[in-house]
């Protein structure tokens, strides 16, 4: 991301984001002006904690480009919405077995390859 919002110090695996300076709304991901009031944001490094808020199983290939499948073939995986504890929702691949995925259970969240990951957190 070019502009005011590129200058976020390195975050070491942790989602950047952004804060309004008006209203203190959190956005992922960081935009230079606020999603509520239009105000100016400042570059934030969000919490890497939430709850599950909801999930689903990917059976299907996503199209290509930019997806490359892998030489192995296609396997289906968990994606879903992390709630963070700023209020901000993040879609993310979940590193959970379907089985195991419950709506509201805790989970950690990183910046991954391309798209954030999430993965259940000790209680």
């Amino acid at each position: 991301m070019e502009g005011a919002l590129s200058g976020v110090p390195e975050a070491g695996g942790r989602l950047r984001g952004s804060r309004c300076a008006d209203c203190a709304v959190a956005a992922y991901p960081a935009d230079a002006a606020c999603p509520r009031c239009g105000g100016p944001a400042e570059p934030v490094v969000l919490s890497g904690t939430g709850t599950l808020w909801t999930w689903t199983v990917q059976r299907y290939p996503p199209k290509s480009p930019p997806y490359v499948p892998p030489a192995a073939g296609f396997t289906p995986f968990t994606v879903g919405y992390v709630e963070l504890t700023e209020g901000v929702r993040v879609l993310a691949v979940v590193d959970i077995r379907p089985e195991d995925a419950e709506i509201g259970m805790p989970v950690t969240i990183t910046a991954g390859d391309g798209v954030p990951r999430a993965a259940g957190a000790a209680v």
